[in-house]
């Protein structure tokens, strides 16, 4: 990955967005962002807010949160730490 976030940014791989429900196969169209992620990278933070975040963290998110960003054809979403809403511990 050659993308570096600044400051207190995280970059996320966006889960995908599920294909069917119960059999039922769901266009395009009708798919609802997800609102779940992996952490690809991360900043360093700031001198006020330190960086809780790292790589391989699963991470909820809000549904309006982030910039799309597409890099190597695959899409992601940058985003300030404190768009991230929780962290999933497995």
């Amino acid at each position: 990955m050659n993308i570096k976030p600044l400051a207190d940014r995280v970059l996320v791989k966006p889960a995908p967005a599920e294909e069917k429900i119960g059999g039922i196969i769901i266009p395009d169209t009708a798919k609802e962002k997800p609102l779940q992620g992996i952490v690809v990278a991360v900043g360093t933070g700031t001198k006020d807010e330190e960086m809780f975040l790292a790589e391989g963290d699963t991470v909820l998110y809000g549904k309006y949160s982030g910039t799309e960003l597409e890099f190597g054809g695959e899409k992601f979403l940058m985003m300030r730490q404190s768009d991230v809403l929780a962290k999933i511990e497995k």
